[in-house]
């Protein structure tokens, strides 16, 4: 198949010639074998390209203005639409060809399956770094619950020396008060005159 460019070599448009050097310049970059139809040397090729181009694709005064593009007697498109297809890269598309190895359009489902492929590994990622905060926070409840139960050890020790140096304290008092009781005791033995004998019911009797 061999693409057929529909051109004028004398235009006095520099629009249309620049539009012209932009297809063939395109399709030499692509290796596609194309294949220059002058209209403005040959009246044949200006009815030909006139006549095979759709009515719908005509402007209003009905006289298409090269480039026109043609795929054997096939109607590709004109500038307007070639250049819409090399921003999309389907180029080979519009014109009918199949894309070569190792072409974009060619490695599209590849390249399809490696971004699905990244896309999944960045959901993996998200869902790890999703299990990482998860265990943070465990771990950080985890501490805290940990800090807490230290603090309440930490109060019932306090409160069992409390406990115990408040019985001690209480323990001394009694002591005390016992150790005033005896001397009080010793202090009125003491201060008693010495007895001098027993009565007949068995009573010591002091002396007065």
């Amino acid at each position: 198949m061999v693409i057929k460019v529909f051109l004028a070599s004398s235009s006095g448009s520099t629009a249309i010639k620049k539009k012209q050097q932009d297809v063939v310049a395109f399709l030499e970059a692509l290796k596609v074998e194309y294949a220059e139809l002058d209209i403005a040397c040959n009246e044949q090729n200006r009815m030909w390209m006139r006549e095979n181009v759709p009515e719908e694709k005509k402007p209003a005064n009905g006289i298409p203005l090269p480039p026109q593009i043609f795929n054997e007697e096939s109607y590709c498109g004109d500038y307007d639409t070639f250049f819409d297809a090399k921003e999309d890269n389907a180029v080979f598309t519009f014109l009918g060809l199949p894309p070569p190895p190792g072409s974009k359009k060619h490695n599209g489902d590849a390249q399809g399956e490696e971004e699905e492929g990244q896309a999944g590994d960045e959901e993996e990622g998200e869902g790890g770094e999703a299990d990482d905060e998860a265990a943070e926070v465990e771990t950080s409840r985890g501490e805290h619950l940990a800090e807490e139960e230290e603090e309440e050890e930490e109060k019932e020790e306090t409160d069992e020396e409390a406990q115990e140096e408040e019985d001690e304290e209480h323990d001394q008092d009694e002591q005390e008060e016992e150790e005033g009781e005896s001397q009080e005791v010793y202090a009125w033995i003491i201060s008693v005159p010495a007895w001098h004998g027993v009565n007949h019911c068995g009573d010591w009797e002091f002396s007065a």
